[in-house]
């Protein structure tokens, strides 16, 4: 655990990345996979590892999936997220005491698990402990939404902020609100509205980048 204990119902900012910039996420199955522990590690007490949980789910064994899945307290709640190669960006809100520590363990751990496996690899995949800063005004908190969600284009991974698949951007433009966050308690999001409001941003922050990347050369 932190050696600062975070808040109950406090929503932070949280972000790790790889040791040395390493890329961790490769293809869309590792995004894709890397999107299903997000939201399946939500919970307090999951039934399972996630591996168990996904072999259900690929063999087809509903009854079980849906047993799992019935309703249980939220650890923390997810205001949105954005996955980079090398990189994670998450907005939380602590549930339970040592929400937010706890639900990092089991993501990254998982994600670790998974791509040493994969990669036949041993060792640590993130560097040190996650980092995070508290988001105490409603304004500042729509702001950073909009600045995780056109990180892919700042990075000119994408023209869009749509096009990316690992972000939550397209659940906040959309008025089908079954996805992995819950941010209507928090932000008042109108689609169209919040879609203009990031779009008009790309060039700024993707400027901003440029001189970033020139002060520190």
């Amino acid at each position: 655990m932190r050696k600062t204990a975070l808040t109950n119902e406090i929503t932070y900012h949280v972000f790790t990345k790889s040791i040395a910039e390493y890329k961790i996420f490769n293809d869309p199955k590792e995004y894709s996979r890397m999107m299903d522990v997000i939201k399946y590690y939500g919970k307090e007490k999951p039934e399972m590892k996630f591996s168990r949980y996904a072999e259900l789910r690929r063999n087809n064994e509903r009854n079980e999936v849906l047993s799992i899945n019935r309703v249980k307290d939220d650890l923390v709640k997810i205001i949105a997220y954005c996955i980079m190669p090398t990189h994670i960006h998450l907005i939380l809100r602590q549930e339970k005491k040592d929400g937010i520590s706890i639900y990092m363990d089991r993501i990254l751990g998982s994600h670790t698990r998974y791509f040493n496996i994969a990669n036949d690899r041993k060792g640590p995949l993130w560097e040190g402990k996650f980092k995070n800063v508290m988001v105490d005004k409603d304004e500042y908190l729509y702001h950073l939404t909009r600045y995780i969600h056109l990180n892919p284009v700042t990075a000119h991974l994408v023209e869009k902020p749509e096009d990316w698949i690992a972000t939550s951007y397209n659940e906040y433009i959309s008025k089908d609100k079954k996805g992995i966050c819950s941010f209507e308690d928090v932000l008042d999001i109108t689609p169209n509205l919040y879609r203009d409001f990031v779009e008009e941003r790309i060039e700024f922050q993707r400027n901003l980048a440029k001189i970033k990347r020139f002060m520190m050369d």
